[in-house]
């Protein structure tokens, strides 16, 4: 019995050796299957990325196919549209070439002008709208193509004293500029403006 006492006597602690701390010179170098896990997840992280800026490539290229076959869509007849603008014109010059007082012609006129109605109507749906500047409008470079100025016109320099041909748009695109006479600064107006510049 007395070797069983032995075998199973408490320890003191106050007695006991504390573990010994590995230190940095005598720790265990990282095992091959840390390395090998560190490796697979630095492998993963880039592969999400690239998949990430992948899905992100594809998203971009399918809204714009989407934008661009809606362009197409929505101008397919351009060119078609703006060689039509001129059977229009064509059109007005006709019923302005015949006095309202010839009731001869009243027949053939009253067709060219419903003609005309309806050519616009299906303008109108297909989304051609005419620009028909009035005298006195700001002159706006982007619907209105100046040939000229007017010198000593009743309207205020910079606006359209004349109108020689109207414009078109489709949607949102300039099929033609209307064609206009720009009003022109009297030359008193101009030597003030001048003065005032000079100020």
């Amino acid at each position: 019995m007395n070797g069983d006492d032995e075998i199973y006597r408490p320890i003191d602690p106050a007695q006991a050796d504390p573990p010994a701390m590995p230190d940095a010179e005598t720790a265990p170098a990282p095992s091959a299957a840390d390395e090998k896990i560190a490796r697979l997840e630095a492998e993963l992280a880039e592969t999400k990325d690239r998949l990430l800026r992948a899905l992100a490539e594809t998203e971009n290229q399918r809204q714009r196919h989407q934008r661009e076959r809606q362009d197409v869509q929505r101008y397919a007849a351009f060119e078609f549209a703006r060689e039509l603008v001129n059977v229009a014109d064509n059109l007005r010059r006709a019923i302005d070439a015949v006095p309202e007082a010839d009731s001869t012609a009243r027949g053939v006129i009253e067709g060219v002008a419903a003609t005309e109605r309806e050519l616009l109507a299906i303008f109108e749906r297909h989304g051609v709208k005419r620009v028909d500047p009035q005298l006195g409008e700001r002159f706006d470079h982007n619907l209105h193509e100046a040939m000229f100025e007017v010198p000593g016109a009743k309207q205020p320099p910079g606006t359209i004293a004349q109108v020689l041909q109207p414009g078109y748009v489709m949607h949102d695109r300039l099929l033609r500029p209307a064609l206009v006479g720009i009003a022109k600064a009297a030359p008193a107006d101009a030597a003030a403006s001048g003065e005032d510049d000079a100020e």
